[in-house]
């Protein structure tokens, strides 16, 4: 963001767009009470401009002399404010054609309308908070889940921020003390302990790891835990993501192959948000965008934190090459529930505790572990409420109370990685005794990927797009 960016007054919606009881109308600059002063009459006579920080006003704005509304302005003063710059808050009826005649009056009195995130950015060019902070707030809005509004939470307020600086204050002290050697090279002399550098280094490394390993949980906790419903053709899966979405989001048919590409969509279950896939059908086919369907449903499969397998009860004989191929294509810490749809066709129990019994059998035979073998009629809601259980229980780890730093950000996750290479390239030089030189040009790499993560380093490229996927008024 350009200086002159900065020197301007913006103006937004801070509330949801539409129709509600009350709105807030959010705005930040050198000019944002002097603006506001221009357009309010307070029941007091004392002008905005003279108003003490965190105070609030009762009043009317006027365009000249035509009422817009009464409101409530509140009034925050550089730098005890969210972006650290003269701020006011006006809360007015929630009209939509109110909001739209302040934001109006605003922009024809010196103010301009904000850009998505601009609020939070000035926030963190103006040192409120750092990048990472910056982020959490974005998850913070968009978080629908209690685990993910923790996760949230606790990075805003900084911890995992936290862990970083230290990590980058550390490796700083050591490259620091190790460029002294070089200013003194022909003296050959050590500043910087090698044992305490490697013993660093271990720690780093390790935390780094750790970090990168909570990615996984950290993902499905803000994007929601993924789950791949696949199958054989017609064995009802368009129809079982129908009844656990509670809408016709699949097209369901008897014909074979009517699913040609994935369909996906989010279910929230007692507080876990689970993104469900409906995949194509797996058959032998010639057909071009079948094919194309089927594989990528192979890609799903590999994606998924769980793998629904649904066999069709009135087709036994499908049942072990079904498993056998699913058994090609998942890890060991997948959860694989398997449904066995259309019981209702089948009306002797014992045939279907015999199913069952195959099925379980063939399971073990193939290496996977099952979460649970469900009996399921999808079209008529028989075995959806075991199902859904079985998949929160699923999950058990996302519930808990857990106040380990979870990462959730790619961007993050990728300059950890970064971070971890350029260290682990460190310490095989130390154990190859390599000139200082080159080792404090790695450590020196490490420290810059840190540094982006908290935004110690940036460029007007990386800021506009993190912070224009912000919605507008923060």
């Amino acid at each position: 963001m350009s200086n002159n960016h900065v020197s301007e007054t913006i103006c937004a919606l801070a509330t949801v767009q539409g129709v509600s009881a009350v709105s807030i109308i959010r705005l930040s600059g050198p000019k944002a009470i002097e603006i506001t002063d221009k357009v309010f009459r307070g029941t007091k006579a004392t002008p905005l401009s003279q108003t003490p920080s965190h105070r609030l006003r009762l009043g009317t704005l006027y365009d000249g002399e035509r009422v817009i509304d009464e409101v409530l302005v509140s009034i925050f003063r550089a730098p005890r404010s969210y972006t650290g710059e003269e701020s006011v808050e006006i809360s007015c009826h929630g009209s939509v054609y109110i909001q739209q005649e302040i934001l109006t009056l605003l922009i024809n009195n010196g103010a301009r309308l904000a850009k998505p995130g601009e609020f939070s950015q000035r926030a963190f060019l103006n040192a409120k908070m750092d990048l990472a902070q910056a982020e959490a707030v974005a998850d913070l809005i968009a978080s629908e889940t209690e685990a993910a509004h923790r996760i949230a939470l606790q990075q805003m307020r900084g911890g995992f921020s936290k862990e970083l600086t230290q990590m980058r204050s550390s490796l700083l002290d050591l490259v620091s003390l190790m460029e002294l050697e070089l200013d003194f090279s022909e003296e050959d002399v050590e500043f910087a302990d090698r044992k305490q550098l490697n013993d660093l280094l271990d720690s780093i490394i390790s935390h780094t790891s750790s970090l990168i390993d909570s990615f996984k949980l950290g993902n499905v906790i803000k994007n929601g835990v993924p789950v791949a419903i696949v199958g054989a053709t017609n064995t009802g899966k368009s129809t079982l993501l129908n009844a656990l979405l509670g809408e016709e989001r699949a097209i369901v048919s008897d014909i074979h192959g009517t699913t040609r590409d994935f369909i996906e969509d989010t279910v929230n279950l007692n507080g876990v948000t689970f993104r469900f896939v409906d995949t194509a059908g797996i058959r032998e086919t010639k057909e071009v965008i079948e094919m194309i369907g089927i594989e990528r449903t192979f890609e799903k499969i590999k994606s998924a934190s769980v793998v629904i397998l649904v066999l069709d009860a009135d087709r036994s004989e499908d049942f072990a090459e079904a498993i056998a191929q699913l058994s090609t294509r998942i890890t060991a810490d997948q959860k694989i529930i398997i449904l066995l749809n259309k019981c209702d066709l089948v009306q002797i129990d014992s045939q279907l505790q015999q199913y069952i019994s195959t099925i379980t059998s063939a399971a073990s035979t193939n290496g996977i572990k099952l979460e649970s073998v469900i009996k399921t009629a999808a079209k008529s809601g028989l075995g959806l409420d075991t199902l859904r259980q079985t998949l929160v229980d699923s999950q058990a780890n996302l519930k808990a109370d857990n106040s380990t730093t979870l990462v959730t950000n790619i961007r993050h996750y990728q300059s950890l990685k970064d971070t971890r290479e350029a260290l682990t390239r460190v310490k095989d030089g130390l154990a190859e005794q390599l000139p200082t030189d080159l080792l404090t040009q790695d450590i020196r790499e490490a420290i810059f990927y840190i540094g982006e993560i908290v935004g110690e380093i940036n460029t007007e490229e990386i800021l506009g797009n993190i912070f224009g996927k912000f919605c507008i008024g923060k």
